[in-house]
């Protein structure tokens, strides 16, 4: 009985290991990013802004598709901080470039590639972006353009969460890459259109009045 014990022993450790190379990790992600509006508005002295439908071909997802699409973000961005400010003229908010990508990398082959799972994968986020201003006759008057890229590399055998999380956080990088980089152009490139918010100043502080001492002038 006690022989028979021990050779049962070593059966249990496969069926261990096994248990945890299987993938139970639960696909958690992030929260997503928590919006632009608590940043400062970039006012723009025109009577409407126009958040236009990207160009055809823009939008280029590798299936799976980051839960935080980059279209949907830009748009986001676009409406969130241009806001007009003028009676006249347009501006508009094109999407030029949404582009996220998985490349498979390949792997070393044999037994190694055989138990490392699948094959690790780099992931690429590009983004691009043009801001127009348009005359109250419809004509370009001037624009400014943003890009933003951001990469990352996931190795063999990483498990869906991690290759979700991932995907998501490359896009994150991206946009913030492109939220800094919209406004730093925005702010060289168009200073003629922009109008800062206009504060209204503190009341002044009133006036010391000296004290004059009575009893000293007071007739006895």
């Amino acid at each position: 009985m006690m022989r028979r014990s021990l050779l049962k022993a070593p059966l249990l450790l496969p069926i261990g290991l096994a248990a945890c190379g299987g993938d139970s990790e639960p696909v958690a992600l992030p929260p997503l990013v928590s919006g632009y509006r608590h940043l400062t508005p970039l006012r723009l002295n025109v009577q409407d802004i126009e958040v236009a439908d990207p160009l055809p071909g823009a939008v280029q997802l590798s299936n799976p598709a980051p839960a935080l699409r980059p279209d949907v973000e830009m748009r986001r961005m676009a409406d969130e901080r241009l806001v007009p400010v003028g009676t006249e003229g347009q501006g508009r908010f094109i999407i030029s470039q949404a582009r996220f990508t998985r490349e498979r990398l390949s792997g070393g082959g044999g037994l190694t590639s055989l138990f490392a799972g699948e094959p690790g994968e780099r992931l690429t986020c590009q983004l691009l972006c043009r801001l127009e201003i348009l005359s109250p006759e419809g004509r370009r008057v001037a624009f400014v353009e943003a890009e933003a890229r951001r990469g990352r590399t996931l190795p063999d055998g990483a498990t869906p969460g991690a290759r979700a999380r991932a995907a998501e956080d490359v896009v994150r990088e991206a946009m913030d890459q492109l939220n800094v980089e919209f406004e730093f152009q925005v702010r060289r490139t168009l200073r003629a259109w922009m109008q800062e918010a206009v504060t209204t100043p503190a009341a002044p502080a009133p006036e010391t009045v000296e004290r004059e001492d009575l009893s000293a002038t007071r007739p006895r």
